[in-house]
């Protein structure tokens, strides 16, 4: 899905060429601006009761249940990194999703930049590996893994990833056996052909290896800023894909990752290898990051190549924040607990004071046995 979606920033989309703006959809979520557009419906920004959601639209009239499963997915796989979903359903003519609002995707990103740095790389790298394993271990496999599908997190998220587009996921295995389903042959590429993997491209069923293959190029495409096989000019696309993986299969990870650290060639020499049912070793891809961080000096710290002194402002506050909730709800822990040994204390001299009477009472008893014990004797 070729989109910019979710960017946050404002359009000056003309709304005499879209009649959605301004329209609201379920008597609460009002449509801004457009914000992106793709093969299965457009983005828009949507304000309610002061806080913002995106709303992706599909027409009825083009129904092919993409949004509607999407929605199902991102609902199922709710957790880090994901989108939340608000809520689906029908208005009129059009399928909507309302969803969490997020920023700029890594291909707008690098189009403002041109290219990334090796410690920004490894950082989103760290990231992507840590999203793919989350929805991988739900038995949900994405099939579109593109820099366009990456987005940041806005306000105080801004520093952390977020995978969207679920349009093209599906299960690759039951979730109740772990049983996969059979690798057959002769699909059609489902995907993005810049980034998909040998596999895919050659019309095999796709399954975790696909994921992690396609996210080897992407990252190679972040430090590069291209791959070899863009600008191809072909007259289909059938021809655009056959020489696409020409091109994939002729070119090693060696020469692919020429001039950056040994680390994103083994990443994707890795993928590459693995086979079809082959559960992916997520630590050790993850463990490589880390340690291509530590060897070039650098510290895992969120920071990127486009974090301003405003987004760093936006994560303090934040973390102010949560400091002080946190040190407010030890205090009253602290207090809570006073109070429950103030109360075991008084339960406790209480007890101490019955005790008390106790032996009073047995002293009285004793001395009155011993009156009637001599009152028998005489």
């Amino acid at each position: 899905m070729e989109n910019k979606e979710q960017k946050g920033s404002e359009s000056d989309y003309n709304i005499a060429f879209d009649p959605l703006i301004g329209k609201v959809f379920f008597l609460k979520y009002k449509i801004i601006n457009k914000i992106g557009e793709g093969a299965f419906g457009k983005v828009y920004k949507s304000e309610y009761n002061g806080t913002n959601f995106a709303v992706k639209v599909e027409e009825r009239t083009n129904y092919e249940g993409i949004l509607e499963k999407e929605a199902t997915i991102m609902n199922y796989l709710k957790g880090p990194n994901i989108p939340f979903v608000k809520t689906f359903g029908y208005s009129g003519k059009y399928n909507v999703l309302v969803m969490q609002l997020l920023g700029r995707s890594l291909e707008d990103l690098l189009n403002e930049y041109t290219k990334f740095s090796i410690k920004t790389t490894s950082i989103l790298g760290y990231q992507m590996v840590g999203i793919l394993q989350y929805i991988h271990e739900k038995h949900i496999i994405h099939r579109d893994i593109k820099p366009d599908n990456f987005v940041m997190g806005i306000e105080e998220l801004n520093a952390y990833l977020y995978l969207l587009d679920f349009g093209l996921a599906k299960k690759y295995r039951s979730s109740k056996t772990l049983e996969q389903i059979p690798l057959v042959n002769n699909k059609k590429l489902t995907g993005t052909a810049r980034y998909a993997s040998i596999h895919a491209l050659e019309g095999y069923e796709q399954s975790r290896r696909d994921d992690l293959e396609s996210l080897g190029y992407v990252l190679i495409y972040l430090l590069k800023g291209s791959l070899p096989w863009q600008g191809l000019r072909v007259k289909t696309k059938e021809e655009k894909y056959k020489k696409i993986l020409e091109k994939k299969k002729d070119i090693s990870s060696e020469e692919l990752s020429k001039d950056f650290p040994q680390q994103f060639c083994e990443f994707l020499d890795y993928t590459k290898k693995l086979e079809y049912k082959d559960a992916p070793d997520y630590d050790m891809l993850k463990n490589k990051l880390l340690t291509l961080l530590k060897e070039q000096g650098y510290i895992f710290d969120n920071i990127y190549d486009w974090t301003s002194d405003d987004d760093l402002k936006v994560r303090n506050n934040t973390i102010n924040r949560d400091n002080e909730v946190n040190e407010n709800q030890d205090n009253k822990m602290a207090e809570l607990n006073d109070i429950i040994n103030n109360k075991d204390n008084n339960i406790n001299e209480g007890n101490n004071i019955n005790v008390g009477n106790n032996n009073i009472e047995t002293q009285r008893k004793n001395e009155t046995d011993k009156v009637e014990s001599s009152c028998c004797l005489m």
